[in-house]
């Protein structure tokens, strides 16, 4: 098989166009072509009136024609790659004991899938509820503002990403083509097909809870076991290495191979950790708001003539600008056609967070736009992150009136200074509501400052951002995890031997495709671990 890169074709080719355009590439007879897939189509939108389809595609020649044309040292031609998944090892048929995985979202998901297709039957811990019954809790807080602080957007089978656009695409490098392995599982479990193929597949909330329910069905079938409620109050060290965790039922499980996927939430579980001794370090993360506009706005400003076309859906954007006071301000998790969500999960706090189903036809498209921090703006030991977020979580709760409503402001309102009154053509989405006012008190200083220059400089980027009725929510602080437990090139804690810091929590991965592909790469690593290869 040969790999063809960089084949451009007009948005609205003929069917016919994809293969005469392999054809010349080539320089072959339409006759010597076995067979082609389409292993990637993107689009280039920079010309709106000259939209382009860009494929990669995987081509089979008749005969001995292959090498003869490799020979050739064409442009964009090369061999294609075996991206064929391999299992690193299996599990004895006498296992001396089971690994543990804490947390099931993405990463844990996939962490406890690899091991369990390899035969080492894993428990999986997840403090959370099953999807179904955390999906009815997190409508609880959307529509009656009642939290449970264990099942809600953060906490619960299938993780933060569940309650997303369910996007799955990352821009980490992947030589092993562990996401092809992700892709295939999903598809397996009921995502559509052509998540392989587009270049920034998604798969939305809805089509996610089912598809996790089936693949918690295979590691069950497979000997794993799922325990929920399963919250670990605390670990047992001994001489650096781990023995043992401690549910918060009061059972003891002895184990000595743990990945820990807890997602970038399990604040107290972090504060557990560093009590014990796990070496944990503050790192960078974000903050900021959500920003809403029409999507047929971001549509037109993108597409142009070519807005609703089925190939291109709904627009999305990334935007990045560098403010005079040095802070870097960038959109962040862009939702199209999406909702913005109710995401805190401890009590009187207010956490926004982006959302999508696969559809994407909401009126609204949503986005963070969040200010980077450092640890230097909240020094202290490695936990300070924490106290950080919680502060300006609090602050909005308050702001909002202290109902977990959001505080909200018109965009042209905010650049200008002056609180609003009321919101106009943009409706906010996020449930319970959003009460309009004033967000200059909703973040530092600084954030407030470097987002109110960067919005109309967005605007030129990406003309209509800075619409007066654009709608800021209040507040994006769980853009990424405040810390990280530092991990050796063997993926165990640098100092808590057995200890697998793996995905969000952890830093190690930033959203659901990231996150999947460090769990497989963990559960590889823990798996030679326990074989001795």
């Amino acid at each position: 098989m040969l790999r063809l890169t960089e084949l451009k074709l007009p948005l609205d080719h003929p069917e016919a166009a994809l293969r005469a355009a392999i054809v010349q590439r080539l320089g072959v007879a339409d006759g010597d072509i076995a067979g082609f897939t389409v292993y990637k189509r993107s689009y280039d939108a920079r010309k709106r009136s000259a939209i382009t389809l860009i494929y990669t595609v995987d081509v089979e020649l008749r005969d001995t024609l292959e090498a003869g044309v490799a020979e050739r040292g064409l442009a964009h031609v090369t061999p294609s790659p075996d991206m064929r998944y391999r299992f690193v090892t299996h599990a004895p048929g006498t296992l001396k004991s089971r690994p543990v995985v804490i947390g099931f979202g993405p990463c844990g998901l996939f962490a406890a899938l690899i091991l369990a297709q390899m035969g080492f039957r894993p428990i999986v811990l997840e403090r959370g509820k099953a999807v179904r019954e955390r999906t009815r809790d997190t409508f609880g807080l959307w529509r009656q503002a009642v939290l449970d602080p264990e099942s809600n957007v953060q906490f619960g089978e299938g993780g933060a990403g569940t309650f997303s656009d369910g996007k799955l695409w990352s821009q980490i490098k992947d030589p092993h083509h562990y996401g092809r392995k992700v892709l295939e599982e999903f598809v397996l479990a009921g995502a559509p097909e052509e998540i392989m193929y587009v270049s920034k597949p998604h798969i939305g909330t809805f089509r996610l809870v089912s598809m996790i329910e089936k693949m918690r069905a295979t590691i069950e079938s497979l000997g794993g076991e799922v325990r929920f409620g399963a919250r670990v109050e605390d670990v047992r060290i001994e001489d650096g290495r781990l023995r043992g965790i401690v549910l918060k039922d009061g059972e003891e499980l002895p184990c000595e191979h743990v990945v820990l996927a807890i997602g970038h939430s399990a604040r107290d579980t972090f504060e557990m950790l560093h009590r014990r001794g796990v070496y944990i370090e503050a790192k960078p993360f974000s903050i900021g708001f959500r920003i809403e506009h029409p999507q047929s706005m971001i549509d037109n400003a993108r597409f142009g003539a070519f807005a609703g076309h089925p190939l291109l859906g709904a627009a999305d954007y990334r935007l990045v600008h560098h403010a005079r006071n040095g802070r870097g301000v960038y959109s962040f998790c862009m939702c199209p056609g999406g909702t913005v969500v109710a995401a805190t999960s401890e009590v009187g706090q207010v956490v926004t967070n982006g959302m999508s189903q696969y559809s994407r036809n909401e009126r609204n498209a949503n986005a963070g736009l969040v200010v980077g921090i450092s640890p230097a703006d909240y020094p202290g030991d490695p936990l300070a992150g924490i106290a950080f977020q919680r502060q300006w979580e609090r602050q909005a709760f308050k702001l909002g009136g202290g109902d977990y409503w959001a505080p909200g402001q018109l965009v042209g309102d905010f650049v200008r200074g002056r609180a609003s009154k009321d919101f106009g053509d943009v409706q906010p989405s996020y449930t319970p509501g959003v009460r309009p006012g004033d967000l200059s008190t909703a973040l530092p200083d600084y954030a407030i400052a470097a987002i109110r220059e960067a919005i109309p400089a967005l605007d030129r980027q990406l003309k209509g951002f800075a619409m007066h009725d654009a709608v800021l929510t209040g507040v994006e602080t769980r853009t990424s995890s405040p810390i990280r437990i530092t991990r050796g090139a063997d993926y165990q804690s640098i100092n808590t031997r057995g200890l697998y810091p793996a995905g969000e929590g952890a830093s190690y991965a930033g959203g659901i495709y990231s996150a999947a592909i460090d769990g497989i790469e963990v559960a590889q690593a823990l798996a030679l671990a326990m074989t001795g290869d």
